[in-house]
């Protein structure tokens, strides 16, 4: 009997690095390993997208649109080079207007990419309408998204949503709205979704879509259960899987290819991989990930994800976030405080935006306290400027969320209420590049589009590198490498070129014989407090992300003096009096924490 053939797409490219190093990764490393997969028999690669584009200005001071061309030169002109879409997001967490949107499937086709799988979070259709038919327009092969994921045990409503039946009626509104599509994927980012469940529900979409459908499953192993999925997917129908390799397989990121080899061994179904060659390709893929610091959460399969649904790709960018401002100790109350957030939320799918917008209402849960701060992306999504939700969250949230936001509830299509913000479009984008004396090239305009102000940044050479790699061990610069223990937590650092390198993130530092009067009793570090001075402290850990106003500067009470960033979310710092500023304590890019004081107001 002729084996049924599986089509394999390896994922470790860009959601593995995403699940592992917060998609943190430099794409001279990686490249060998894409050169030994084709060798492997591979030619179906997740190329980029996702976070995988944002990530590139913001931590790794590289230009995503020249990974995509040297992914594609490495992997041959035949290779299928799939990238990552979130509907009107684009590659953001920010939805776009439609000159956006449409200029994203044109520039990727542009970049070499093959094949853009497009989801939306929400499963609100009429996210994928516009977007799908651009992808279709730009001469680029539509892969159609339904999202899954578990709702947590005793989610009052649960039976309204996340079930076969609620995948396979948001199936039937693809169709009915006439999406054009080549292939359908069924998504699940947290790997929560029963293996009953998604036999069910591939079953059910067999029987709906035209004979021939590509028909693709997606999970992680986050909770354990990834192959157990995937085994139901190929009962049910689905003839194209997700798999990565090692070091960025298990846990967080999809299965092996050898473990699901392995797994399909004496049964129908065949890989099509040579599987001697796949394991030089992973020893090779291990050797370029050597150095990179391997974040202990992203290889476990955690039984807790179940009840508070955090999706392997945004688990370790989330924990590498919350190691840079030094509060990882906050990681477990975020994910306990994840539940309350995703049963009133209106059951989103949690994956990218979405996720990020649970996660970060859950940090904001866990640092000032139950519904004191409203995130601004989880409360957009609440009172529809996403897109409508899958049921309707809580009426207590929206009105918070209303309130805190200064915003009314909508039912408006997203791309409407985009087209008309003259903040989004190529327009605003074209003139911060203007503002900036940089090239206006339609690169440049997505660029600035979709990374804003870090984007700008970038192309003016300014960006930090923000990659985490482990110290080097031997073969360094001669005393320039130390281990420092600081309340027994080790950490790697190495000096050189007027740079601290910690983990595997850099500092501007100046370091001097001696320690100079000025820095036993620093003003910026200790603040004193009278009838004609206000300091302004950090009421939370971040990096500076702008500076508003300047020293001499009058202020009013309740004027942002500058914005904080943390957990990808922007806070305003505002001054308490009126005033002037008389000091500013902090530059750009400087790491702050909780209590410092930023500035202060005569």
């Amino acid at each position: 009997m002729a084996k049924k053939n599986v089509d394999v797409m390896v994922t470790a490219f860009r959601d593995g690095f995403q699940s592992v190093y917060g998609a943190r990764v430099f794409t001279d490393d990686f490249l060998p390993a894409v050169e030994a997969s084709v060798n492997a028999g591979i030619n179906h690669f997740e190329a980029g997208g996702g976070a995988r584009f944002q990530s590139l200005y913001f931590y790794c001071n590289e230009d995503a649109f020249e990974m995509m061309d040297r992914f594609r030169k490495t992997a041959g002109p035949n290779a299928n080079l799939q990238t990552l879409a979130r509907g009107v997001n684009v590659v953001g967490l920010d939805s776009q207007p439609r000159d956006i949107i449409k200029m994203h499937a044109e520039l990727f086709k542009k970049h070499g990419i093959t094949t853009i799988r497009n989801f939306d979070a929400l499963n609100d259709v009429n996210n994928l309408i516009y977007s799908g038919q651009c992808i279709h327009d730009a001469g680029l092969k539509h892969e159609v998204v339904v999202t899954l994921m578990s709702l947590p045990p005793g989610t009052p409503g649960a039976e309204k949503a996340h079930t076969p039946e609620f995948y396979a009626k948001t199936l039937k509104d693809i169709l009915d709205a006439g999406i054009p599509f080549d292939s359908v994927c069924f998504k699940d980012a947290s790997g929560t979704s029963t293996p009953k469940t998604v036999f069910e529900t591939i079953k059910k979409a067999k029987e709906m879509l035209p004979a021939g459908t590509p028909l693709r499953f997606h999970s992680h192993d986050t909770a354990g259960t990834c192959i157990s999925q995937y085994m139901a997917a190929l009962e049910g129908g689905a003839n194209g899987l997700d798999l990565s390799m090692a070091p960025v397989s298990g846990g967080t990121c999809q299965s092996d290819v050898i473990s699901m080899w392995h797994a399909l061994r004496g049964t129908d179904w065949d890989l099509g991989v040579d599987i001697d060659k796949m394991r030089d390709a992973e020893e090779v893929f291990k050797e370029c990930m050597a150095d990179y610091f391997m974040p202990p959460e992203a290889k476990a399969v955690e039984p807790l994800i179940p009840f508070s649904p955090m999706p392997g790709g945004a688990l370790t960018a989330n924990t590498q976030m919350l190691r840079d401002n030094n509060i990882m100790d906050k990681y477990p109350e975020i994910i306990k405080n994840m539940r309350e957030v995703v049963q009133l939320g209106g059951f989103g799918t949690s994956v990218t935006p979405v996720s990020q917008f649970y996660f970060q209402q859950a940090f904001n849960n866990t640092i000032f306290g139950e519904w004191t701060k409203i995130a601004e992306g989880y409360g957009k999504m609440v009172l529809g400027y996403f897109g409508k939700t899958p049921i309707e969250p809580d009426p207590k949230i929206v009105k918070i969320a209303s309130e805190q936001l200064g915003l009314e509830p909508t039912t408006e299509l997203v791309v409407d209420i985009n087209d008309r913000d003259e903040k989004k479009g190529v327009a605003p984008a074209r003139k911060s590049l203007e503002d900036a004396g940089l090239p206006v090239t339609d690169e440049n305009i997505f660029i600035a589009a979709t990374c804003k102000e870090k984007g700008i940044q970038f192309l003016k050479g300014e960006a930090k590198t923000g990659v985490r790699k482990n110290a080097a061990k031997s073969g360094g610069v001669s005393g320039n490498e130390f281990t420092v223990t600081v309340n027994s937590k080790s950490y790697g650092v190495v000096l050189a070129d007027g740079k601290a390198t910690v983990n595997g993130k850099a500092y501007n530092v100046d370091v001097k014989e001696g320690i100079d009067a000025s820095s036993k009793g620093s003003a910026s570090v200790v603040s004193t407090e009278s009838e004609d001075s206000k300091p302004i402290k950090a009421p939370m850990p971040g990096s500076v992300f702008k500076l508003v106003a300047n020293v001499g500067d009058h202020v009013a009470e309740g004027d942002v003096v500058l914005i904080l960033e943390a957990m990808k979310m922007e806070t305003e710092i505002k001054s308490p009096v009126d005033g002037h500023v008389s000091q500013i304590s902090v530059a750009q890019g400087d790491q702050v924490t909780a209590g410092q004081v930023l500035a202060t107001i005569n």
